[in-house]
């Protein structure tokens, strides 16, 4: 049973390394240094999406004079580059834009993390297609999105079925482009993550071949310019400690949600719903056991070339969580 609703303001400060009274959270107003946020954004990541439609951070912030702005990105590499750039100061990914992000040299920290949600990500395979299992991939042109968590999801999957990255094709194409190719048949196989994997289970000639259950984690992770992380610790907790509230609420309304979802991101309310209930919705402070899995991530892809160099996913924290 899931018994960690919401991350707390006191473990979160613990996490970032905070120099404050674990009893209370010093005034906003007293200590700030900034005057606004600016968060990144996927149309996939629902948390943040009703988040943003509900307005709550800008009621929290509002009477302290911190404005909040928003900008939406189509995948988490994009969404990092615009962390890199200092164009957004927090933002939600998937667990293996870190990695490459820390590896071309962008300065962030991991801040939170959501428990595992493994049924999420999946690989599509047409439905009368003869590929009957992850082995089967082998010579054949697998779509997904370059350098998201599918792209991680997809070399431990082959790992695991015995087959080497190099012997697949790769097609590097974001979900709509990713989603058009695998209608038309150009790609034999599509990796992706949900809801875009549970509408295309439930609108194309789709056979699920495996989603991430024993196979990875499947880690989000939220992610905040590290600057600004050192500077506004106290702004940081209270995004995430607003993040945990919405998360829970989701948790115990996903109709609702779903409904208030599907003008947003333009899928049918029933696919959200169902898409919903792959994610958990719970989110912790980051702590050494997350960070090995990121390292794991890490040292295959740079054993793989993915990312030029090897490198220390611990060093992209402020400080670890203790328990």
């Amino acid at each position: 049973m899931i018994r960690h609703p919401s991350l707390t303001r006191r473990a979160f400060l613990a996490g970032a390394g905070a120099a404050m009274a674990a009893a209370a959270l010093p005034s906003i107003a007293a200590a700030r240094a900034a005057t606004s946020i600016r968060i990144g954004y996927q149309k996939a990541a629902s948390t943040l999406v009703l988040l943003k439609a509900h307005g709550t951070l800008e009621k929290r912030f509002a009477p302290l004079g911190i404005t909040v702005k928003w900008t939406e990105f189509p995948a988490g590499p994009q969404l990092l580059e615009g962390l890199n750039v200092g164009s957004i100061d927090f933002g939600y990914v998937g667990e293996a834009p870190p990695v490459i992000a820390q590896a071309a040299g962008a300065n962030f920290v991991y801040t939170a993390y959501e428990i595992p949600t493994p049924h999420a990500e999946g690989i599509l395979v047409h439905r009368d297609a003869p590929i009957k299992s992850v082995a089967d991939l082998k010579g054949k042109k697998v779509a997904f999105n370059k350098g998201s968590d599918v792209h991680w999801f997809l070399v431990a999957a082959l790992q695991k079925a015995g087959v080497q990255y190099a012997e697949i094709q790769p097609a590097f194409l974001p979900p709509a482009d990713a989603r058009s190719a695998f209608e038309r048949g150009a790609v034999d196989a599509w990796a992706i993550w949900d809801p875009f994997l549970e509408a295309a289970k439930r609108q194309t000639n789709a056979r699920l071949l495996t989603d991430g259950a024993g196979i990875v984690s499947h880690h989000q992770f939220f992610l905040s310019a590290r600057p600004f992380a050192q500077e506004n610790a106290d702004v940081i907790a209270a995004v995430v400690d607003e993040v945990g509230k919405e998360g829970k609420w989701v948790r115990g309304h996903n109709a609702e949600a779903a409904a208030q979802l599907a003008p947003i991101q333009g899928l049918d309310a029933s696919v959200i719903e169902s898409g919903l209930r792959h994610y958990a919705h719970v989110y912790r402070p980051i702590d050494a056991s997350v960070l090995a899995e990121q390292q794991r991530i890490a040292d295959a892809f740079a054993q793989l070339r993915i990312i030029p160099q090897q490198i220390v996913t611990k060093d992209a924290v402020l400080q670890v969580a203790k328990g």
